[in-house]
Order: structure tokens, then sequence, then C-alpha cells
């Protein structure tokens, strides 16, 4: 084969190849893989977000940029998820912790016999943690309302246990998008590969 005939059959296969990713790109059902993963307009945003121009750069180049962009900012919001899993956390072992004083508390004015009504006092630091929690005292300090406060911590525990299925299910929904991404992704340049290699071959 001459040079000439050589260079015209590497641009032939270099241009059909380009013609070929292109259409796949543009296929429906790739197209609908893409936007199912990342959401419409995502692929184009994460492209912009890679932090180069790509318009030089072949398709598989662009395509891993976008998964390279859409895994950062998962991983992103899945710390941040992570971050609210544990905060809960501490937020329902502080309550719990609270909730022990309390009833420490009430067992030791009833073991005395004192009525309803009586007066009672408890430390600053159970009273700070109270108000931290924006649980109030109502008028005089009592029996009956030490009873209210206990009752009142369980309900902010029942309600931040119930917060807390929420954020483990959004936790467990981002890690299931974020792999869907990957797969798909890995799919898509697989595909590619393999029709690049199918083109090549029947053209030698």
């Amino acid at each position: 084969m001459s040079k000439k005939k050589k260079a015209v059959s590497v641009g032939g296969i270099f241009l059909v190849g380009v013609l070929a990713g292109s259409a796949l790109m543009y296929n429906n059902s790739v197209y609908h893989s893409v936007s199912a993963a990342f959401g419409q307009g995502a692929a184009k945003n994460s492209v912009a977000q890679a932090g180069g121009d790509l318009s030089g750069s072949d398709l598989e180049a662009a395509l891993q940029a976008v998964q390279n962009s859409r895994a950062n900012a998962l991983e992103d919001q899945l710390r941040e998820q992570l971050k609210a899993v544990q905060d809960r956390n501490a937020k329902i072992a502080e309550l719990n912790k609270l909730l022990t004083k309390l009833n420490v508390a009430l067992k030791n004015v009833e073991k005395n016999g004192a009525s309803p009504d009586q007066p009672i006092e408890i430390s600053d630091e159970v009273l700070d943690s109270l108000k931290g929690n924006d649980i109030e005292v109502r008028g005089d300090l009592t029996v009956s309302e030490l009873q209210r406060l206990i009752e009142s911590v369980k309900d902010s525990i029942d309600e931040q246990s119930n917060e807390q299925q929420m954020d483990m299910i959004k936790l467990q929904e981002l890690t299931n998008k974020r792999n869907e991404a990957f797969d798909t992704m890995t799919d898509l340049i697989k595909k590619m590969q393999d029709s690049r290699g199918t083109i090549i071959g029947n053209m030698r």
C-alpha cells in the first residue's frame, strides 16, 4: 500500500471512529441513560466543572471528565450526609444522657415521698441541657413538672430517631446514585471501545 493510500485509510478510520462515537452519544437510549444517572443538563455542567477545555479531546476523555466531576460531587454530598447522621447520633446520645439524669432525680424525690406539687431542685447542668434542647421549664420546678420534662425529652428522642432513619435513607440513596453513575459511565465507555474495535476490524 502506498503512503498516500495508507494516509487516506488511516484518516478514513479516524473519521468513521469520530462519527460513530458522535452517533453513540446522540443515540436516544444512551442519552436517556446519562440523563437518568446524572439529571438533565448535569453532564454538560460536569464537563465545564472538570476545569478544562475538552473540545480537542476524544469522546472517552470527555466522558471520563464527566464521570470524575460527578463522582467528586457525589462524594461531597455523601460526606455532608454522613456528618448529618453523626450529628444526629450525638444529639440522641445527649438526650438519652439527659433523660437518665431526670429519671434519677425523679426516683430520688419519689423515694422521699414528695407530693406532685412539691418544689424540687436539679443541677444547673441539667437545666442548661434542657434549655440547649429547646425544652422549657414551665413555672416552678415541681415533681409533676419534672415528670412532664421527662416525657418531653422522650418525645424529642423519638423525633430525633425518626429523623435519623430519614438521614440513613438519604445516605443509602446517595450511595446507590454514585454507584449507578459509575456503572453507567463504565458501560458507555466499554460500548464505545467495542464499537471502535469493530469498526477498525471491519476496515482492515
